[in-house]
């Protein structure tokens, strides 16, 4: 039984390899550059990219199922039909998919859009599949927290309808637990959807009180200003990913990501743990000490 993973040098790329290698999976990560895989020695490293059929076609050779996930992009919808059908021709029809909770209704943001799209052709083609939808990644405070230490204020836009925010090593651990039932199963089983969500649903009002509390002394929230926050963005990516984050944001302010009921619980029943929480996570990248736990 061997899995194969894509996108396997990204944060939760790596979660999963990891968790796989823990629980004594065959595993195959497909990477752009191996001279940046940093996986187990057990691990079979393929370079190449969901744009490429031919490194494809090599990768899925002997796989019995597959952890999909490829990152925003323009092209993100094509990478994911062009992966999809090269594992259908290698006789690969076991699938776990990395989507976005509520893709189905976050209609006019590009990614989301997208990902809801690649949902669709999943369940079409007929592929024995896990589809995980994730809410708000907590690792994309990583990339606010040097200016909520230096300006006092918490600046991502999540409105007041509040966010499941999901650890990163909880959604691997869950993809990981999904592809080897899928892969174990002794025949294809049905599609599946399974809402990824973290313990609280936060507004940008709490997130701020627990930097507050975390670093022990007041930290405002910004407000929901998603114009300034577009803007903000175009220093550090392109146009277009910046405006796609935007009209994310502005989806955050209107409808929040919020937990469907018994989403928590079976998260829980199937980690066989509690979830990691939101408070837990800012302490471990707020300090120094606790810097590299949050990667």
């Amino acid at each position: 039984m061997t899995i194969l993973v894509t996108g396997a040098t990204g944060v939760i790329g790596q979660q999963v390899v990891n968790q796989l290698v823990q629980r004594g999976a065959s595993v195959r990560a497909l990477v752009r550059d191996p001279a940046k895989a940093d996986f187990p020695a057990a691990v079979q490293v393929v370079k190449g990219d969901l744009m490429d059929p031919d490194a494809l076609r090599g990768a899925f050779a002997g796989v019995s199922a597959f952890f999909l996930l490829n990152a925003v992009a323009p092209d993100e919808f094509t990478q994911a039909l062009i992966a999809l059908n090269v594992a259908r021709e290698a006789g690969v029809e076991r699938v776990v998919y990395l989507s976005v909770i509520h893709s189905d209704r976050y209609v006019n943001v590009p990614h989301f859009a997208g990902k809801f799209g690649v949902e669709r052709m999943i369940e079409q083609m007929g592929f024995s599949a896990t589809i995980l939808r994730p809410a708000y990644f907590m690792n994309n405070e990583l990339t606010v927290k040097d200016a909520v230490q230096a300006y006092g204020v918490y600046p991502m836009p999540i409105g007041t309808r509040g966010l499941a925010m999901v650890d990163p090593r909880d959604i691997g651990e869950i993809a990981a637990i999904e592809l080897i039932h899928r892969a174990n199963a002794t025949r294809p089983l049905a599609l599946e959807r399974i809402n990824l969500v973290g313990p609280d649903t936060l507004t940008g009002i709490d997130a701020a009180a627990i930097w507050s509390d975390v670093l022990g002394r007041p930290i405002a929230y910004g407000g929901d200003d998603t114009a300034n926050f577009e803007q903000n963005l175009r220093n550090f990516m392109p146009g277009w990913m910046a405006y796609d984050m935007r009209l994310m944001a502005d989806r955050f302010i209107s409808d929040g990501m919020v937990p469907e009921a018994g989403d928590v619980e079976r998260l829980t029943a199937m980690l066989g743990r509690p979830l990691r929480n939101y408070r837990d996570y800012v302490a471990s990248i707020a300090t120094p000490s606790g810097a590299a736990a949050g990667r």
